[in-house]
């Protein structure tokens, strides 16, 4: 039998101890890499604190690097402790939405201080899976906001605009707008003192019927409606029926084709005409809307315009509200409507700024060619179009008389001329109102100036 010596021993020992040691290196490695045994906690995405009208459900998102195991969650004042969910979860997913709402028929003390406790495990090996224990601050607030509207326009019409003063009061008021019975939002301003607001609103010439109501909603999603009661008006607006010219298409039509489409040669006649009315007027149109939808200034106590006379001398040679139709060859090609006033006197003639503003739009924008937007407050912006250049650029402050352009052909023009529109909040209205002292007092300042002699009387 063979014998080892005492160098062979060593040198096993010397290989087995080498293994072991690469083995727990190893292992650890293992250990420490693997998400096996990962050692990130679940997480949540709730706040600190909620407020919760007890209708809604609270939507939290459960979170983990390799997936939740289990979940529970209680709501505690202290004295009793109510169960709102216990599961163990089959199938190991990283990302899982849960809407916890009370059990039915539970009472709470809206007067006591809530726990929500959500503890939450993963599936990793890692001291049988990482936890997560966290309180969330519940304060139960099932009481709506209060609205009260103080003064109003008595009319508004069919593309028109009107005015609206109103309270809106909540400890824990989150919002507060107007909303159309199109799903139309017009943003309010506090107006003259705390918690009262207002705004302009408008009637699309586009919408047969209009309804207009002050929302307001707080912090735990309780929400309250109250009806502005205007009454309607309605108004007839010009239809036109235009046949298209071949003279027309391939001068114009075709020039802005050629300038704006990314692939001009594949249009035939018919095609240019639904680019340019339809494709590029929707674009111009975003472009417009995006720098007038909104109100600018924090807060208003007093607001007050000249009437709008952007041209001396000027001539209307086309009507707001105009629906056209067009036509080639007897058969329907497409469709518009004209959303401002045209109005013509000599080639080139001064544009003047009526009224103060600030340039929030100076730039060529398609069928509107060289185009000029100025904003007045109150959501308020008048648009002028076709100019053969601007003397303004954007973010400048403009004066009362300023010349801030002059007529031209630019864009979708025939002929020299303005074309002149009043917009609030991204809905072009009937620049005649605008341009009518009268109407404008009536409507507009006297409503809000009478508005501030019942804000001072109001306990």
């Amino acid at each position: 039998m063979r014998r080892y010596d005492r160098r062979e021993r060593g040198g096993f020992g010397k290989f087995f101890a080498l293994f072991l040691v690469i083995l727990i290196v190893g292992g650890g490695y293992y250990v420490y890499s693997s998400k096996t045994f990962e050692r990130n906690a679940p997480t949540i995405n709730l706040p600190n604190q909620i407020f919760w009208n007890l209708k809604t459900p609270i939507a939290l998102e459960l979170m983990d690097d390799t997936g939740i195991k289990s979940a529970k969650i209680s709501l505690s004042d202290g004295k009793q402790t109510i169960e709102l969910m216990n599961q163990k979860f089959d199938l190991a997913r990283t990302s899982i939405p849960l809407e916890i709402s009370l059990p039915k028929g539970t009472l709470l003390d809206k007067d006591a201080n809530y726990k929500l406790s959500v503890e939450v495990t993963d599936i990793s090996k890692w001291k049988l899976g990482n936890k997560l224990s966290q309180e969330i601050n519940i304060i139960v607030d099932t009481k709506r906001p209060e609205i009260y509207v103080v003064n109003q326009s008595y009319k508004i019409t069919k593309g028109g605009a009107a005015t609206v003063v109103f309270r809106a009061t909540d400890e824990m008021l989150k919002e507060v707008y107007v909303e159309t019975n199109s799903g139309k939002r017009f943003e309010v301003v506090p107006f003259y003192k705390e918690g009262y607001y207002t705004t302009l609103v408008a009637w699309p010439v586009t919408e047969e019927n209009f309804r207009a109501n002050v929302v307001a909603k707080d912090m735990a999603g309780n929400e309250n409606q109250t009806r502005i009661r205007y009454y309607l008006q309605d108004k007839s607006y010009k239809k036109s029926e235009i046949a298209l010219k071949d003279d027309f298409i391939d001068g114009k039509i075709t020039d802005l084709v050629h300038r704006y489409a990314k692939n001009p040669d594949e249009f035939d006649g018919i095609g240019k005409f639904k680019f340019v009315n339809e494709t590029l007027r929707e674009q111009n149109e975003v472009v417009v809307n995006s720098a007038t939808n909104k109100i600018i200034e924090d807060s208003l106590s007093g607001f007050y315009l000249e009437r709008f006379y952007p041209l001396k001398g000027g001539a209307a040679v086309a009507s707001y509200g105009d629906h056209r139709f067009y036509s080639k060859d007897d058969k329907p090609v497409s469709e518009s409507w004209h959303l401002g006033l045209d109005l013509a006197s000599t080639a080139g003639a001064e544009i003047v700024s009526s009224n103060d503003g600030v340039v929030v739009l100076a730039k060529e924008n398609g069928i509107y060619g060289i185009n000029i937007i100025i904003y007045h407050g109150l959501g308020l912006y008048s648009i002028y179009a076709h100019c053969t250049h601007s003397a303004v650029e954007l973010g400048d402050q403009v004066k009362a008389g300023d010349v801030i352009g002059t007529t031209g052909v630019t864009g979708l023009a025939f002929g020299d001329h303005l074309h002149f529109g009043i917009n609030i909040q991204g809905v072009d209205v009937r620049p005649e109102e605008w341009m009518d002292k009268k109407w404008m007092e009536e409507n507009v300042f006297q409503i809000l100036e009478n508005s501030k002699s019942v804000i001072e009387n109001k306990k």
